[in-house]
């Protein structure tokens, strides 16, 4: 009867497995369960050998399951991902550079969400760090630095030298300290060891020796240049040597696992083929599967399952929809990768398939906030689950199709309650759906005594479309944001809960096919059994990409060619059951962000044999060529699969009247509710179907594992292998018929609707800026936003990137239409950066859109964008000329400059622009060819702006549109005036006189003695604010002046993140308030005041302030720490982290947290520069880059530590320094100790060392020093003893 094949994906909850010895056979099983079984992927195994066998003999629980009627086991596990996620990895150490102990803990700089106070970024993987003395540096033809070394070539031709040599001697004490803590598992991550690893190499040895059982060598993991991410990844050769901190902590795990599972059976599965699925869709033997590549192992296995099942000739979207979130992907003929990806807090650097994750499923739990719908992102988990689930849990989105007759507790299994033996709770369920229906209804009738109250299944319908608008969100992410046409893929539905909600989601995104695969229930498992096996070989190369090298690369293709072939041969393919994939890693010179490229086929010239890979470059990315622009291969990459040869069964329902419509009986007929109310639906059985069968919604079909819903204006053909569900051709699109009841009158459900679309634009438009851009500062540093506005320029969404562009960018916007009026016409893009002009300084350029209809001869939105440019002249390399006294010394100015004018670009007015440059420290050539380049990639942020806002009009209507665009800022002035009345209840009335007014009070300084004095009188009643800066210090002759715009953008964001949960952030926040300002004060200064400081210095000592007002948090370090060197070839900016203050939540019941160390805080987020690009762009050596210990304040809660940051320069040039909190020291509050003050020192090479103060630039010649010390965050709390 030959030999059963076995693919299983043991998920965190349950173990599905799939099984095929002739026919097929499926299993579920909860993955933990020690009173039943020891391991559930066996025991499945164990269950159907049994059964199926019939071998008349049982086969106990307890002894080695029987191999010899075994062919193969294909498996993924989540054993790697929930051990990164509980953190219950090995012990380990980092083995880092020294000087660089704390650079997995500073990452990228960043905090992952700009609002939150509470900045939760997860703990690092190891206990203890052990600090190596070597160091390898790059040649430089530019450096003028006496260095004593031969010069060395590593392995990607880049020459190099041997700085510092390893000192072996040391490096055993050290590790043998680590042993006698038992600690046995290391991750070595030294500089440079990308391209020469004979250190790390030599660390792995010595290790080895001394008994480590897990030696971890970064070099190779993928050998990619960029230090903090290759720290973080690692891969594993054979269990001898692993590599990195992910595989060194995670590794162990799936090797106790693996042991376990194959003790399981005879002869430890000895002659058994098993296989892992990996993160990148490809199967790989047990002797090389490892942590890093297992952290997407079960996914990937769904993602196999429906490319393999569902893609024809249309691309296809999957939709895993499963507890707690949703995952996304698609597959259009080939798999989609990323090469760099964040999990459970944890940067990795390898192949995985590019699938985004929304926190939307059936455990979603539902809130109704300040009049808004909405959906997670908490989840009630497994327990105690839903309302329904008997266990006390918060209603949820399961709950939401119970109540609405889409779950059926009588076809689900008895397994609720405390005892586990009840049904689901309608009961429950409805009663609490009841409560919540008051609350809406009370809301509505308060904001309109003219609202009809909603019913409970209105009110759960309304929570169902929110939850499927913010599951449409990353699909259209996927497509739209990339080029593609969202109506033109097929919908693939898979996972335990997606069957409910497939057609809705589908009919919003336009989408007429859906497809749902008999196996739906274990697609992951399914597609295991699909799977090609992979092997991947990779070698950096950091060559030009041009004629003479051409040759060069070919050859090294072929060698990595080879590698994969042998590989896959040794495990028993034939050379013709092997594909072979080509990749260069390519990008533009001059930036850090590669793209891994495979060819198209070479039409002619001189190409490479294996294809064209520049077209891929330039079409896929970036959409355009950039004429003279260096393009370098960073690595080689060859994707080796060996052919599984599976068969897969695809056939849609035909239409040629061989396939007749079968009709079939219902099993029941119920009422369920839908747009347009209750409608007799029919209850199918899944296994009561058979191929040709034809079902007309409103249906339910439920299967052992999924419950389908096939929706009023769809039909669901049965096919052999799946069912697909279309819309009807003969009937209305339900969809359109309630897109033309919306009406302008507000509706809470529409408005969380609206609420996600608005946003969905503006990130959109935020991707396809980064995908077009070439500038460092906005591609890798994120330096930049996106940002919608209503007809009168007011901000109706903007995509959480910079804070202090939020409310700039608003004042910019109605400049323009103030001064230009009817000039702006259809096909304009007006470019702007004047403090005047609501710009926040010179270096942040403004792009701003109008969109027009036909019928409209004015504006009926504005799109816009703001983003930093490193160089757009000025009295110092940067643009961030410390010592500016005139906006005029800071850059090139522009108040309304039209970079495109009835859709075509002004070459000629770019010609012009040279006569506006009257300065003589501006470049002109140099700056128009940044406003070259900005031009084209705005000019693709435009058009796909323009195309969204259309579209959305084009559905719902304009009038219905600008009425959401209202109703959505109404809703933001809701929110923030219950906060300010929450602020004003849990505060001291001042005036006896005025007992519903409250007056919060708070003053601070800029290091030049300046003040900024603020005082906000809280009307209780009204829930309104008035901000009074008055008594602030007048303007300054320095650059720390902080144009108007940039205190609403301090204003706004403060609001926002003291409001706690997420609200549209748009002008509605600011309606509740009046801002007054003195004018011509530092914050309100003259036209021609230099205000480069303002913007990065003075709007963090704006929030500290207002931060202070409201006792909220403690001062974080109040500088962004502005660093700029340079000459006339180069040019270095940066803003390096420090220490955020504690936060006491003071004015309501709530936790408090210790200050984050070595992060970006408050007005700004940019990332840093990774070591190992930095001294490969640059002439400087980084010699240090660690937290400061001892800088943060203390207290109950203490402050962050701030950093030391320390650069060695190779050859003459001019460093400025653009600095606060070098004076006045960040407070604390209630007791909590002040942060230290941060300092600027530079180290003059065989001289004495200089303090430069805050702000300064001065000449650094070959062997200087500059060490940067940023300021701590200020402490909570009076100090316990202890």
């Amino acid at each position: 009867r030959g030999k059963f094949q076995f693919a299983i994906d043991r998920g965190g909850t349950f173990t599905d497995i799939y099984a095929k010895c002739g026919k097929s056979r499926v299993m579920k099983l909860l993955s933990v369960d020690p009173s039943n079984y020891p391991d559930a992927p066996r025991e499945g195994i164990r269950r159907i050998l049994e059964e199926v066998m019939e071998l008349g003999v049982p086969m106990p629980a307890d002894d080695p399951v029987d191999t010899s009627h075994i062919d193969y086991i294909r498996m993924g596990t989540t054993v790697a991902t929930n051990a990164l996620l509980e953190r219950k990895g090995e012990r380990m150490a980092l083995v880092i550079t020294q000087g660089f102990r704390d650079l997995l803990h500073i990452g990228n700089q960043s905090r992952p969400k700009i609002f939150d106070l509470q900045i939760k970024v997860p703990d690092v993987l190891y206990e203890d760090i052990v600090e190596v003395e070597e160091r390898i540096i790059l040649h430089q033809e530019r450096c003028s630095l006496n260095i004593n070394s031969d010069v060395l070539v590593g392995s990607t031709n880049e020459k190099l030298y041997k700085w510092t040599k390893l000192d072996e001697n040391k490096l055993r004490k050290n590790l043998d300290a680590l042993l006698k803590k038992g600690i046995k598992s290391l991750a070595v991550v030294l500089m440079h060891s990308y391209t020469c690893a004979d250190h790390e190499v030599r660390v792995g040895e010595i290790a080895m020796e001394m008994g480590f059982t897990q030696v971890s060598l970064s070099s190779k993991v993928m050998s990619m240049v960029k230090l903090v991410p290759r720290g973080f990844t690692g891969e594993l050769e054979n269990f001898k040597n692993i590599f990195s901190c992910v595989d060194a902590y995670l590794t162990p795990s799936i090797q106790k696992y693996l042991a376990g599972f194959q003790s399981g059976f005879d002869e430890n599965l000895k002659n058994i083929k098993l296989l892992f699925m990996q993160s990148d869709g490809g199967l790989t033997p047990v002797d090389r599967f490892n942590g890093s590549r297992a952290m997407l192992s079960g996914p990937a296995g769904g993602v196999v399952g429906y490319a393999m099942t569902s893609h024809n000739d249309q691309p296809v979207i999957g939709f895993d929809m499963g507890g707690t979130s949703t995952d996304v992907s698609r597959y259009n003929g080939q798999y989609e990768h990323v090469f760099e990806s964040t999990s459970a807090g944890v940067t990795i650097q390898a192949p995985q398939l590019d699938i985004n994750t929304v926190a939307a499923g059936g455990g979603s739990m539902l809130f109704f906030r300040s009049g808004m719908f909405v959906v997670g992102p908490q989840s009630a988990g497994a327990h105690p689950g839903p309302t329904c689930y008997r266990k006390g849990g918060p209603l949820t989105v399961t709950d939401a199709n119970l109540c609405l007759g889409r779950l059926l507790p009588e076809y689900f299994p008895k397994i609720f309650g405390t005892s586990e033996n009840l049904a689901l709770d309608e009961s429950a369920t409805r009663t609490a759906f009841e409560a919540l229906t008051v609350d809406v209804n009370e809301f509505m009738s308060s904001a309109n005594k003219s609202h009809e109250p909603l019913s409970v299944e209105q009110v759960a319908m309304g929570f169902i479309r929110v939850a499927n608008e913010s599951m449409c969100r990353p699909i259209r992410a996927l497509t739209q944001a990339k080029g593609h046409d969202t109506s033109r893929h097929v919908l693939s539905c898979f996972g335990g809960a997606g069957g409910q909600h497939a057609c809705a989601i589908a009919r919003s995104l336009g989408m007429t096919k859906v497809f749902i695969h008999k196996y739906s229930g274990i697609l992951s498992a399914y597609g295991m059994a699909l799977a090609d096996v992979v092997h991947e070989a990779q070698e950096s190369a950091a060559c030009h990409f041009k004629q003479e090298n051409i040759s060069w690369l070919d050859s090294r293709v072929a060698h990595l060619s080879n590698q994969c072939l042998q590989e896959l041969k040794s495990q028993g393919f034939s050379e013709k059951r092997i594909e072979l994939e080509v990749y260069l890693n390519l990008r533009y010179d001059r930036t850090d962000c590669a793209l891994m490229c495979s060819p198209v086929a070479a039409k002619s010239g001189n190409f490479s044999k294996y294809g064209d890979f520049l077209t891929t470059f330039t079409n896929s990315e970036f959409g355009f060529t950039i004429p003279g622009r260096t393009v370098i291969v960073d690595d080689i990459r060859v994707r080796g699969v060996g052919k599984s040869g599976v068969s897969v069964h695809k056939n849609e329902p035909t239409s040629d009247g061989k396939n007749q419509a079968k009709s079939v009986q219902p099993e029941a007929t119920i009422q369920c509710y839908f747009e347009d109310g209750f409608q007799d639906t029919s209850v199918y059985l899944f296994e009561n179907l058979s191929p040709g069968h034809k079902i007309v919604g409103s249906a339910i079909i439920i299967d052992k594992n999924s419950t389908i819903l096939v929706e009023p204006d769809c039909i669901a053909d049965v096919t052999t292998d799946a069912i697909w569900l279309n819309k009807h051709k003969k009937l209305p699109n339900s969809l359109t018929l309630s897109l033309n009841q919306v009406g302008t009158e507000l509706d809470s459900i529409q408005l969380s609707i609206f609420s996600h679309r608005f946003m969905s634009i503006a990130e959109q438009m935020g991707r396809i800026l980064q995908r077009t851009a070439i500038s460092t500062n906005i591609k890798e540093r994120l330096d930049f936003s996106c940002a919608l506005f209503g007809p009168d320029g007011g901000l109706v969404s903007n995509a959480p990137h910079i804070p202090v562009h939020l409310g700039a960018m608003q004042e910019a916007v109605q400049y323009q239409m103030r001064e230009l009026g009817d000039q702006i016409k259809e096909g304009d893009c007006i470019l702007s950066n004047h403090p005047l002009a609501g710009g926040s300084h010179l270096p942040d350029l403004t792009v701003i859109t109008p969109v027009f209809t036909p019928e409209h001869e004015t504006p009926i939105f504005f799109l816009a964008n703001r983003g930093h440019h490193a160089d757009i002249g000025g009295t110092t390399p940067g643009s961030m000329p410390p010592h500016s006294t005139s906006i005029k010394q800071e850059g090139a100015v522009f108040k309304s400059f039209k970079l495109v004018r009835n859709g075509e670009f002004q070459e000629k007015g770019e010609i012009s622009l040279i006569g506006f440059f009257k300065s003589p420290m501006v470049k002109p050539k140099f700056v128009i060819s940044k406003i070259s380049t900005s031009k084209i990639q705005n000019y693709f942020f435009s058009i796909q702006g323009i195309h969204l806002v259309n579209e959305l009009v084009e559905t719902y209507g304009l009038n219905v549109v600008q009425a959401y665009m209202a109703h959505i800022q109404s809703n933001a002035e809701v929110a923030v005036r219950n906060l300010l009345r929450d602020v004003a209840r849990s505060t001291e009335v001042n005036d006896p006189k005025s007992p519903h007014v409250v007056s919060l009070n708070a003053q601070d300084y800029m290091d030049d003695g300046s003040m900024i004095k603020l005082r906000i009188d809280i009307d209780a009643e009204k829930g309104s604010a008035i901000f009074d800066f008055s008594g602030t210090s007048p303007m300054v002759l320095n650059n720390l002046n902080a144009p108007k715009a940039i205190t609403l953008s301090a204003i706004i964001y403060c609001l926002r993140c003291m409001v706690g949960y997420d609200v549209p952030l748009n002008q509605g926040c600011l309606t509740p308030v009046n801002i007054r300002i003195p004018k011509w004060s530092i914050l309100d200064p003259e036209e021609t005041a230099a205000v480069v400081g303002g913007n990065v210095l003075t709007s963090q000592r704006i929030v500290d302030v207002i931060m202070k007002a409201f006792k909220t948090c403690a001062a974080s370090q109040g500088c962004m720490n502005n660093i700029t060197f340079g000459d006339d070839e180069v040019g270095y900016y940066e803003t390096v982290a420090g220490g955020a203050g504690a936060v006491s939540c003071y004015f309501y019941t709530g936790p408090t947290w210790h200050g984050r160390s070595g992060i970006h805080t408050h007005m700004t987020n940019t990332r840093i520069t990774d070591p190992e690009i930095l001294e490969r762009r640059y002439p400087v050596i980084l010699e240090k880059f660690q937290l400061n210990p001892g800088t943060g304040g203390g207290g109950e809660y203490s402050g962050g530590d701030g950093v030391i940051r320390q650069m060695l320069f190779r050859k003459d040039l001019v460093l400025s320094v653009l600095t606060e909190r070098r004076v006045f020291a960040p407070y604390g509050l209630d007791g909590g100790q002040p942060g230290k003050t941060g300092n600027n020192l530079l180290l003059r090479h065989n001289g004495p060392t200089i303090n430069l103060g805050g702000k300064n630039s001065v000449e650094v010649h070959p062997g200087d020093v500059f060490r940067l010390l940023t300021p701590g965050g200020g402490g909570f709390g009076s100090p316990t003893p202890s």
